[in-house]
C-alpha cells in the first residue's frame, strides 16, 4: 500500500521538503494525509465543533508557517502534534479559561484507587471514553486529556495551563473520579470490562 496517493511524493521526507519549498500540491497531500488525526486530537480538546475547527485551522497554519524550521522529517507527525495540542491549550487559555474552571462536583463521594481506573480505562472502547471525556468541565477535560491520553507529566500540564503542579494533581483526581463516575452511568463497570 503506498504512502500517498500522488506518485510526485514516493515518501515523508519528499512530501516535507516540498511543502517547506511551499509547493501547493504538497501541502494539500500534508494536509490530507494528518487531517483526521489532527482534527482527532482538536475535538478531544475543544468543547464544540466549531472550536475543534478553529483550532485545526490555526494548528494548520502554525504548521505551514514554521515546516522549514523542521531539520529530522522522521520527527514530522509529533512535531505536528505537539503543535495542535499547543495551538489547542492557547485557545483553551484565550477563551475558555477565563469561565470557572470547576464545576460544583462535590456530590461525588467515591474514591477510587489508581490502579483501578487505569485498568479499566486501558480496556475501553476509546470512542466511547473520548466521549465521556468531552462531556467533562473544562478544567478537568484539559487536564485528563493531557496527563492520560497525551501522556504528559502535571509539571508539563502545569506549565501549559499556568497552573501549579499540585492544581493539576488536584483537577486530574477529580476529573477521573467524575469521569468514572460518568461511565458507571453508561452502565460501564469494572466488572463488565473484560
Amino acid at each position: 500500500m503506498r504512502l500517498f496517493k500522488s506518485k510526485k511524493y514516493s515518501s515523508l521526507e519528499e512530501l516535507v521538503k516540498a511543502c517547506q519549498r511551499q509547493d501547493p500540491s504538497a501541502q494539500t497531500a500534508f494536509y490530507d494525509l494528518y487531517k483526521s488525526k489532527l482534527l482527532g486530537i482538536c475535538f478531544r480538546y475543544a468543547k464544540t465543533g466549531a472550536e475543534a475547527e478553529d483550532i485545526f485551522q490555526e494548528a494548520l497554519i502554525k504548521v505551514f508557517k514554521n515546516l522549514g524550521e523542521l531539520k529530522d522529517t522522521n520527527v514530522v507527525a509529533s512535531w505536528v502534534k505537539s503543535i495542535v495540542i499547543r495551538t489547542a491549550i492557547n485557545y483553551y487559555n484565550r477563551t475558555t479559561k477565563q469561565e470557572q474552571l470547576n464545576s460544583c462536583v462535590d456530590d461525588i463521594a467515591a474514591e477510587f484507587k489508581s490502579e483501578e481506573h487505569e485498568r479499566i480505562i486501558n480496556q475501553m472502547d476509546m470512542e466511547v471514553l473520548l466521549n465521556v471525556i468531552n462531556s467533562l468541565p473544562d478544567g478537568y477535560r484539559m487536564v485528563v486529556n493531557l496527563y492520560l491520553i497525551d501522556g504528559f507529566s502535571h509539571k508539563e500540564i502545569g506549565e501549559f495551563l499556568h497552573i501549579t503542579e499540585s492544581t493539576s494533581r488536584s483537577q486530574f483526581f477529580k476529573g477521573r473520579n467524575l469521569l468514572i463516575k460518568k461511565l458507571e452511568q453508561k452502565g460501564i463497570t469494572q466488572y463488565e470490562i473484560s
